[in-house]
């Protein structure tokens, strides 16, 4: 079975959605988790705009990078600049791909307009996720 690591800075938004949309997609095809640099803990908001597409990640822990699981991975998909220049190194055969994506947790204004970062965010990872199902 082929083996997935999703890493941000916090593993609380992007790399928890991207874990939530591969567990869906990809099927049993892979082994799927996600990871951070830190662990920042799970924001509602990332909970909010997946439970929007039937995904539930409510249960869903913010957990720090496992060496192990990295060096075991066939792909490893870092969803910031953070994560990709502080990642461990890995040996050659793990295969990497960086999706540089805006941070939701960041945006400002009322709570609708923060809700419309975290669907395009959202709605940027699922494609990224479909691409790699046809791949």
């Amino acid at each position: 079975m082929k083996q997935i690591y999703f890493l941000c800075t916090g593993n609380s938004c992007r790399s928890q959605m991207a874990e939530g949309f591969a567990k869906k997609l990809l099927g049993d095809q892979w082994r799927v988790a996600s990871a951070g640099i830190e662990a920042h803990g799970l924001n509602p908001n990332a909970v909010r705009v997946m439970a929007e597409k039937g995904i539930d990640i409510g249960k869903n822990k913010s957990k720090v990078i496992d060496v192990d699981y990295l060096n075991s991975s066939d792909l490893v998909v870092t969803l910031c600049g953070d994560a990709r220049d502080r990642c461990p190194v890995t040996s050659a055969t793990v295969a990497k791909q960086h999706w540089p994506l805006k941070d939701p947790a960041l945006a400002q204004g009322t709570a609708a307009e923060i809700l419309t970062v975290f669907r395009q965010v959202r709605d940027q990872i699922e494609l990224r996720i479909l691409d790699l199902v046809k791949q």
